[in-house]
């Protein structure tokens, strides 16, 4: 079975780089390709994945479009040439297109409801999509819901064991009270009209006065008085320092949700939710959700009730993993089970339904 793989982010790489090396390992062929974005091409070479670039990085929705168009026409190119059996990708709308016009099967994965643009060129081509349990949308007949998230992926004890010494070498002790700080930069399309703190040196100090250190990571130029809070860690390091912190505050919900499942509480900042930031509050305790008006206030008043309190992270995160996969498996399931000849009637019986 030959199996493409298309990388449009940093996460994607992550999610998919235990089932392309368990697919690998099976026999079967896999090629990946990915666009410029942010550090997604430095994570693929830091895993050693080997890839294709086909597109650069983008900047406003003119630009976009552009690359958009050329990443699908030169894997359109690819396709035509290799006839892959299955193409896979986290939202997927060159997937799903490229698939349809080489009549490939198509695989989506996605766990992000309000991304409408997304959905509507995606989903109405693909031949399954593939969404955690806790999605509060329905796609229809082709959707595949899921008990995991898209970090178990990569963060699942079966996948993941933390390393101290990330932690050893910011010049702290794994003992040491630490929170871990993430700002993000609203440039994003569906960052419009959204927003987290309302200021984050406010953050910084009540952070301090409760005795934590404050690590910050930030896609955003800092204010100079808090440039000195940077942490520098690579990429492919970053879950490190999640599992050891005592606490994760911060605007973006990947890294919330990485927190949450590692068992670090994690306090989300952001006026944007999606299924699984409210399911990880309010079914499982290891996420804050903080969305109205006084968001800021209140995610302040949590974050040091958290780190003066000594609740058992542990046990909810364990409760969690009860109930939940380990989602490298429904991957590498979906993608072989799609390639299967025959399928059709078999894959019509499997949609809709909990896996």
């Amino acid at each position: 079975m030959r199996v493409f793989v298309t990388i449009q982010h940093p996460a994607h790489v992550h999610f998919f780089r235990h089932a392309i090396d368990e697919l690998e390992r099976a026999g079967h062929d896999v090629d990946v390709f990915a666009r410029e974005k942010e550090m997604a091409v430095e994570l693929l070479e830091r895993f050693d994945i080997d890839h294709e670039v086909l597109a650069g990085s983008a900047s406003g929705l003119s630009e976009l479009a552009r690359t958009q168009a050329t990443y699908e026409a030169r894997l359109l190119r690819h396709a035509l040439e290799r006839r892959p059996d299955v193409i896979t990708a986290i939202g997927g709308v060159a997937a799903a297109h490229v698939a349809t016009l080489t009549r490939s099967r198509s695989v989506i994965f996605y766990d992000t409801e309000h991304a409408d643009l997304i959905q509507n060129l995606a989903f109405p081509f693909a031949d399954a999509v593939y969404t955690p349990d806790c999605y509060q949308r329905g796609v229809g007949p082709k959707q595949v819901r899921y008990a995991g998230y898209h970090e178990l992926a990569y963060l699942h004890p079966d996948r993941f064991t933390p390393d101290p010494d990330i932690v050893r070498d910011l010049g702290l002790d794994p003992d040491d009270q630490f929170v871990v700080l993430r700002l993000v930069d609203w440039g994003a399309s569906h960052d419009v009209g959204h927003a987290g703190f309302d200021d984050a040196s406010e953050v910084v100090d009540r952070l301090e006065d409760a005795g934590a250190e404050v690590l910050i990571t930030s896609e955003a130029d800092l204010p100079p008085d808090l440039e000195e809070y940077r942490a520098t860690v690579a990429p492919h390091r970053m879950h490190n320092l999640l599992a050891y912190a005592d606490l994760f505050v911060g605007e973006g919900a990947t890294m919330a949700a990485e927190s949450a499942v590692l068992g670090t509480p994690a306090v989300y900042v952001n006026s944007l939710s999606m299924g699984y930031t409210d399911e990880l509050d309010k079914r499982y305790d290891l996420l804050f959700n903080f969305q109205g008006d006084r968001r800021h206030a209140e995610a302040l008043s949590t974050s040091v009730e958290i780190l003066d309190g000594d609740d058992d992270w542990a046990a909810r995160r364990e409760r969690l993993l009860a109930d939940k996969v380990d989602t490298t498996d429904v991957i590498v399931r979906a993608i072989e089970n799609r390639a299967r000849p025959n399928r059709d009637s078999a894959a019509t019986a499997e949609t809709n339904t909990e896996i």
